[in-house]
């Protein structure tokens, strides 16, 4: 099934991995650009639904892609809808579309026969069954999971050091001692 949210697992955790470094807005993007020809070749009738884009080859021309297109088109999403985010640089973009196009052929090669995601230099999937399709999603889950608690407790933690450091200048004004 395209644009399946399992994918995104791994991205939260490249987010508390990466922080300012990564972006999951463009990570996302390049999930969905990956998925455009299995939605295609779903709607055709094709017998093979992960043809050339899911190579090697094609996780990097797509990923270049998401990373050019990336950064323009998250910072225009999320301009108005004033999340508070870093910016987006372009190597930024470029690694986020990169890492979203190879980790999604390394995911989609465990559980799909139709792929070759060495072609032309290997024909055949090495990966096909490396772990149980089941077994895959609870990976993906539990790195998205572990990806968000992470973020959550910096979030937590930088609002705490932000509270305590409010509180030690209110004492110094007041002219109280510090600590």
């Amino acid at each position: 099934m395209p644009f399946t949210p399992f994918h995104l697992g791994p991205g939260a955790a490249f987010k508390a991995v990466g922080g300012k470094h990564f972006s999951f807005m463009v990570f996302g993007g390049a999930q969905v650009l990956m998925d455009i020809e299995p939605l295609i070749g779903i709607v055709q009738g094709w017998p093979i639904l992960h043809g050339m884009t899911h190579t090697l080859l094609g996780a990097l021309i797509i990923g270049l892609v998401a990373g050019a297109i990336g950064k323009p088109i998250s910072e225009f999403v999320l301009r108005p809808l004033r999340i508070r985010h870093h910016p987006i640089s372009r190597p930024v973009s470029f690694l986020s579309g990169l890492l979203g196009t190879y980790s999604h052929i390394g995911l989609d090669a465990v559980m799909h026969r139709d792929m070759e995601p060495f072609w032309p230099l290997a024909a055949g999937n090495p990966l096909l069954g490396l772990m149980s399709v089941e077994g895959l999603h609870v990976l993906c889950l539990a790195a998205g999971l572990l990806g968000l608690l992470i973020i959550a407790g910096r979030a937590l933690f930088s609002q705490f050091q932000r509270s305590a450091t409010r509180r030690g200048r209110g004492r110094m004004r007041r002219g109280a001692p510090p600590g």
